[in-house]
């Protein structure tokens, strides 16, 4: 039987094999669905991701310290409580008090204290390293948030501030269980998050949109704009809780940079430009005996034809570049996309979507939307980032489920591990 055969025939079984997506499952009130482990991401498959998709990498040499242990008896899957929106305060940091809300003047402390909780679910809130304006560490000076899924970055909070914050800006904004947006008219590919950030629109649990309302809101203290990446890394850096925080985050850092630079997908804390992964290191997130804590997010992208967005699912640059294939779209924030050839900082464009040099047809172009998954990895190692970028980043897969895989959701197929 000849190797090309012999791949042929694998395919053809992956493809007949009954898949996850046939399990009929309840629905919980919000209309989503509690998924089972095997369920709420793909699993990795030799057959059509490559023999060496569940392998750990081989050309590592960086390890953990040699008394690093953790807990591998722990069934990880479903235990981590549900959240609506995650929300990142930048403070130049990597090492906090141990809660970080005890920190005097600050905007942690303002959220807890503040009076006025979030009418969208549970607030998920931690500290960052994402610098301040400032490049101080004063916490009474305004400072930078980042609200998730909405990947949208919000400027100029301070403490006083934060009830206006959690009043126009959280409580309107898309949550983990807001089905990720699946139509609405525009004559240019729309900037996502900040449409469903604007106080003049309601966005619902079953994903709809109001009208306008009749009276405008008081103007506000915030600038907004989206985040430029396209992936999100959170690592939890914080060693006042857990020694091996602050030693595993810096290590996978470290290793993930080196397989995202030949991509042309790392991006350090000052680079902005579009697309890529933005690796943040955070606080304590629960469940330090599992170190290291991984939370992937993940954007989805929208196809727009002829002024309608649809659901375009991910993004296809994930399989390209996995699949060693760097002629990618680049998918824009706000306005049309251009199709470039090549990847990373050398790209050249080729032309936009919808003109005489782009797809030509129907007028279409990609745009970069909300956050559309959260993939929540514990007990992982620095041989495992090779794959967790080739396959989980950039596909959505999950490489070690059984072992690392403690929760997320997928708003488009409409899972969650709560």
């Amino acid at each position: 039987m000849t190797a090309t055969f012999s791949s042929a025939l694998k395919r053809g079984r992956a493809f007949l094999t009954p898949t996850n997506s046939s399990l009929v499952l309840p629905r919980l009130d919000n209309g989503f669905v509690k998924a089972p482990e095997e369920a709420l991401f793909p699993k990795v498959d030799p057959a059509i991701d490559g023999e060496d998709c569940d392998h750990d990498c081989e050309s590592c040499s960086i390890r953990y310290p040699a008394k690093f242990k953790i807990d591998e008896d722990d069934k990880l899957y479903g235990h981590v409580n549900a959240w609506a929106t995650h929300m990142l305060v930048a403070t130049g940091k990597t090492d906090w008090v141990r809660d970080v809300s005890d920190e005097k003047g600050s905007v942690m402390e303002a959220v807890r204290d503040c009076g006025v909780e979030s009418r969208n679910g549970k607030l998920m809130l931690s500290a960052s390293n994402i610098p301040t304006p400032s490049h101080h560490h004063s916490p009474s000076d305004p400072t930078t948030i980042l609200l998730l899924p909405s990947f949208t970055i919000v400027e100029n909070v301070t403490p006083k501030t934060i009830p206006t914050l959690i009043e126009h800006h959280i409580n309107l904004a898309p949550t983990s269980t807001t089905p990720f947006p699946s139509a609405v008219s525009v004559s240019e590919p729309p900037n996502i998050s900040a449409l469903s950030l604007d106080p003049k629109f309601a966005m619902h649990n079953n994903g709809t949109t109001s009208h306008p309302t009749p009276s405008s809101p008081p103007p506000s203290p915030f600038t907004t704009r989206p985040c430029p990446h396209k992936y999100l890394i959170l690592l939890c850096s914080q060693k006042t809780r857990d020694a091996r925080c602050g030693q595993s985050a810096p290590l996978l850092r470290r290793e993930l940079e080196r397989h995202l630079r030949p991509l042309g997908l790392y991006r350090d804390l000052h680079d902005e430009r579009p697309g890529g992964v933005g690796i943040y290191f955070i606080s304590h997130v629960g469940g330090h005996k599992y170190s290291a804590n991984m939370m992937i997010y993940r954007r989805g992208e929208v196809d727009v034809v002829d002024g309608q967005v649809k659901i375009n699912g991910d993004a296809s640059e994930g399989q390209d570049i996995a699949n060693g294939n760097s002629n990618v779209e680049a998918s824009g924030v706000n306005g049309p996309v251009d199709v470039v050839q090549g990847g990373g900082e050398n790209a050249s464009v080729l032309g936009r979507p919808g003109t005489s040099n782009g797809y030509g047809g129907e007028k279409k172009s990609t745009a970069i939307g909300e956050g559309n998954q959260c993939i929540w990895l514990a007990r992982v190692r620095p041989e495992d980032c090779e794959g967790i970028v080739k396959h989980t980043i950039l596909k959505g897969k999950v490489i070690k489920p059984d072992r690392q895989l403690r929760g997320g959701f997928d708003r488009q197929r409409g899972l969650v591990s709560w």
